[in-house]
């Protein structure tokens, strides 16, 4: 979409600890990477960290004969992401009682600023550049007539983060709030949120709950131990990542009961896809749900393939299409009984995904403009 567009937009990557400042053109990071320290719990050092690392890429532009058309990059939220309003974070806690960065930035550099979520524009990365056209391409060239119009990216990592995306345009919501997954009920812990069970403390959690290891292990750990690679209870590890697909599915199966589109999931913990897919996958195509007179129902109108997995593509792919006739005529119709939905893993990877989601997005903003 913008991958031979010559316009370049500055971005950060906004962190508790760190803030890292770059700049994209076409896709590609074109300046090296400058890390500043956030200042989570000063707002004026805070303030003044954002400043010097805009500042220090725009000279690095400046140095190659560039100059910058937008600012626009992901920060944590609750925010008011359409007015840029940084709004009540944990991490970031500097700007407890609302803080308009991109007038306050606008206002220094003279140029268009736009903040989104994280998950917003790893899913618009993934749809413009990344896992859409890529699965499309894919199907086309297995000489599968579906493709996909929308899709909707799933993080995991930190916290549990969901973007949409519709008819190929990031979709925010009238309270900049639309995907907000981490909202949802935990499957089993109906009075907490889904994403204490869909994190790296949900992993390190319930494999403490399920053994007596004292350690301070990380997921990785955990997960090394659940592959018999590292010494630990491998039965609590294996429950642990299980669990935690089977809460995964249980969130994504109530997100795509209402979004329908391609599913792609991105972040840190999906290292341990082999350990929770499984569980994922089951929850998603399982039929633990029935109405008040005891009949079973499958948890989703569509069944859900994974496409990185060949058997999987292989079953997607397979048609299941017949002939039906048209009541009152001698004609015939096409007629696939069959409603199916892809998952697969980032294409891009999650950072640049979502780099050049806020690059695309800057860039479609500004040409709505014109």
């Amino acid at each position: 979409m913008y991958k031979n567009d010559q316009r370049v937009v500055m971005t950060l990557d906004a962190g508790g600890t760190n803030f890292v400042f770059s700049a994209i053109q076409g896709y590609e990071e074109i300046v090296p990477a400058f890390t500043l320290p956030s200042h989570a719990d000063k707002l004026d050092e805070c303030l003044q960290s954002l400043r010097e690392g805009f500042c220090h890429i725009a000279n690095a532009l400046q140095e190659k004969g560039l100059t910058a058309t937008a600012i626009s990059f992901a920060f944590p939220g609750p925010a008011d992401f359409k007015r840029g309003i940084i709004m009540d974070l944990n991490n970031l806690p500097a700007f407890r009682g609302g803080v308009p960065l991109k007038d306050y930035l606008e206002d220094i550099f003279h140029l268009p600023v736009f903040i989104n979520n994280d998950a917003d524009l790893f899913a618009y990365g993934e749809c413009i550049a990344g896992a859409l056209p890529q699965t499309n391409a894919l199907l086309a060239e297995k000489g599968c007539q579906k493709q996909f119009d929308n899709l909707i990216g799933f993080t995991f990592g930190t916290g549990f983060g969901c973007g949409i995306t519709r008819n190929r345009e990031l979709y925010i919501g009238d309270n900049s709030c639309a995907g907000e997954i981490i909202m949802m009920r935990h499957k089993h812990k109906r009075d907490i949120i889904v994403e204490d069970g869909v994190s790296i403390r949900a992993i390190k959690r319930v494999y403490h709950e399920h053994c007596q290891d004292e350690r301070d292990l990380t997921p990785y750990d955990i997960f090394r131990i659940g592959k018999g690679e590292l010494e630990g209870n491998r039965e609590a590890a294996l429950r642990a990542f299980e669990e935690f697909g089977e809460v995964a599915g249980d969130g994504i199966a109530q997100a795509i009961t209402l979004l329908d589109g391609l599913i792609v999931l991105g972040g840190g913990l999906c290292g341990g896809k082999e350990l929770f897919m499984p569980a994922l996958l089951n929850e998603l195509n399982g039929n633990d749900i029935g109405d008040l007179n005891g009949r079973r129902k499958d948890r989703l109108h569509m069944k859900v393939y994974n496409l990185d997995d060949a058997a999987g593509l292989e079953a997607f792919c397979a048609s299941k299409t017949h002939k039906i006739p048209v009541p009152g005529s001698q004609r015939m119709v096409d007629y696939d009984p069959v409603k199916r939905l892809g998952i697969v893993f980032s294409k891009l990877g999650t950072s640049k995904a979502t780099s050049i989601g806020a690059y695309a997005f800057a860039l479609h903003e500004l040409d709505k403009k014109q």
